[in-house]
């Protein structure tokens, strides 16, 4: 039987940009451990079932399959999120829209709007740290809307609730003090959609028509109509279409609208507040 520290040493993972982190997940995966096990029982031997499990959670990995749909499963925010193929996997620089909404509004009662919710990342971090907030999460696919409820119901976050909606199509007669999303954004002909783990992720959750747009704009036109005098609507959107969104908002009659960077110094997210 091998040890830990030999099977880390033995993962050939020199395609991934995060080879070494992968490993330890995956083997800790295998193990039902945690990475700080790993660390500190370096010499612990693997029993051969628990080899096999990581044999093959390496060999999907090199096929190009991300992490987190090999173990279902993501961490977001301070949360630990069941995830599935049929929904984006949450990424760090998401945490921008959770970091600015906290910012933008008191802790007192208000009512919240995560659109295209996924597996309910946003949603669930907001309704996680402000006990007082109603959030609301929406998504087209069924199937996300029973995930999310799932990590929901997990989390036992009862201030959120997950339903099924084309963006505002089931929301008729509803406002929120704000709004958020992390809409499809990138182009179609994009050459990043053949490449590293968005090979594997649903198109619906990354297309948006020829500039990436269609669904900002979507957003963007139809949002005041659902947010109440005041309130903010926030946007993740491409590195390079700050300047269009910003564009896109205050056309549309936004105020105080802006751009924020993410933890790469990419204009990430952009904001604006229907006027009173």
């Amino acid at each position: 039987m091998a040890s830990i520290e030999q099977l880390l040493l033995q993962a050939d993972l020199a395609d991934s940009p995060s080879a070494k982190l992968d490993a330890e997940l995956l083997l800790a995966a295998a193990l039902g451990k945690s990475r700080s096990y790993l660390r500190t029982w370096p010499e612990r031997e693997v029993e051969a079932a628990c080899a096999e499990q990581f044999a093959a959670h390496l060999t999907r990995r090199r096929n190009g399959e991300p992490v987190a749909y090999i173990l279902g499963r993501q961490g977001f925010w301070s949360l630990d999120l069941e995830v599935a193929s049929h929904t984006l996997i949450p990424r760090p620089d998401t945490e921008l829209l959770v970091e600015t909404a906290l910012a933008l509004l008191p802790a007192s009662p208000a009512a919240l709007l995560d659109l295209g919710t996924g597996t309910g990342a946003i949603a669930l971090a907001l309704a996680s740290e402000r006990p007082l907030w109603h959030v609301s999460g929406v998504d087209r696919v069924e199937a996300a809307v029973a995930l999310a409820e799932a990590n929901r119901a997990r989390l036992q976050l009862a201030n959120s609730r997950f339903a099924a909606s084309h963006w505002f199509s089931a929301l008729a007669g509803q406002r929120f003090d704000l709004i958020v999303s992390n809409p499809p954004y990138i182009a179609a002909g994009d050459p990043h959609l053949s490449q590293g783990d968005v090979r594997f992720e649903p198109s619906s959750a990354l297309v948006a028509g020829v500039d990436g747009l269609d669904d900002l704009r979507a957003i963007i036109q139809q949002a005041p109509e659902y947010l109440q005098p005041a309130g903010w609507l926030l946007l993740e959107h491409g590195f390079d279409q700050a300047e269009a969104v910003r564009e896109l908002l205050s056309a549309q009659g936004f105020v105080t609208v802006e751009s924020r960077r993410d933890l790469g110094g990419h204009q990430r997210i952009s904001l604006g507040q229907w006027p009173l």
